[in-house]
């Protein structure tokens, strides 16, 4: 259950962000996002672990700030897989990740509570 309001609550932050920042990303429709969050989720549990294990010296280089970078690439990767989810540029992708992310982990915490 936790997932799934997880879940909702992803594609309605990538929903808004494209509507309050028009031009960063652009999502089609709601379903659209909701479809960006679920292969968002999927690539975050897949690909992104062996990404940064891949990316360690870069990552205790920067102090662990290359992390933000390989999320902005996930988060490219998904617009890539999903049709009518496009992001302008990398600088988007990074700028639109760390809004996710932020926004996400603000509302769910709100929503669902830390458990």
């Amino acid at each position: 259950m936790k997932f799934l309001l997880r879940l909702l609550i992803c594609a309605l932050v990538i929903f808004l962000i494209a509507y309050w920042f028009p031009g960063l990303i652009v999502v089609d429709n709601f379903v659209t996002a909701l479809i960006a969050a679920l292969v968002l989720a999927v690539v975050n549990a897949s690909i992104r672990p062996v990404v940064l294990v891949l990316t360690i010296p870069a990552n205790v280089l920067t102090l662990g700030l290359f992390t933000f970078i390989v999320n902005a690439l996930m988060l490219w990767l998904v617009s890539v897989i999903v049709p009518g989810f496009k992001i302008a540029g990398f600088i988007a992708a990074l700028v639109a990740s760390l809004l996710i992310s932020v926004v996400s982990t603000f509302l769910s915490s709100l929503i669902i509570g830390r458990g």
